[in-house]
C-alpha cells in the first residue's frame, strides 16, 4: 500500500518540491545518480509507506521477508543527512542521516549509518541499492 503524495507539494525529505526531489525517483522516470539521493528517496518513500519502491532499491541479499510499511502509526517528520561518503570510482558509500519521527504522538530519532552498494539492475543499468545499516554510539 502506497499513500498518494500531491507532485506540486514539498518532498517529505525536506526539499521544496517533492516532484523535482524524490517523486522523480519513486515514480519510476529517473534512478538516482549518488547514494545520498537514494537514501532521501528512500526515507521519502517509507513516509509515502511505498513498499515497492523501498523492495526494489534494497539490496536482494539483505532484503527483509517481513513488510517494511506495515506500522501504520508511524509519522515522519523530518530527514537531516550527516555525511556522504563515496570515494571517486567506488561502488560502495555511506550516508549517516538522523531521521525523526512520531509515534502514538511521541517523537523519536533513528540516527543511522547506511552502506550502499552501486551495481547492474536486471536491464543492465548501474544504480544504487540500499545493503544494510549500523547505529553509532551518540
Amino acid at each position: 500500500m502506497s499513500t498518494k503524495k500531491d507532485k506540486s507539494g514539498p518532498c517529505p525529505c525536506g526539499q521544496p518540491s517533492f516532484e523535482k526531489c524524490c517523486g522523480r525517483f519513486i515514480t519510476g522516470g529517473e534512478v538516482p545518480a549518488t547514494a545520498e539521493l537514494l537514501m532521501r528517496s528512500r526515507y521519502s518513500a517509507f513516509a509515502l509507506r511505498d513498499e515497492a519502491y523501498l523492495r526494489a532499491t534494497w539490496f536482494p541479499d539483505t532484503l527483509p521477508e517481513e513488510e517494511l510499511t506495515s506500522e501504520t502509526d508511524v509519522k515522519w517528520i523530518g530527514l537531516d543527512i550527516k555525511k556522504h561518503q563515496h570515494a571517486s570510482g567506488s561502488d560502495e558509500a555511506t550516508v549517516e542521516f538522523v531521521a525523526r519521527f512520531k509515534v502514538g504522538g511521541k517523537a523519536h530519532r533513528l540516527h543511522e549509518i547506511s552502506n550502499f552498494v552501486r551495481q547492474p539492475d536486471d536491464s543492465g543499468q548501474a544504480r544504487w541499492y540500499y545493503v544494510d545499516g549500523r547505529f553509532p554510539e551518540d
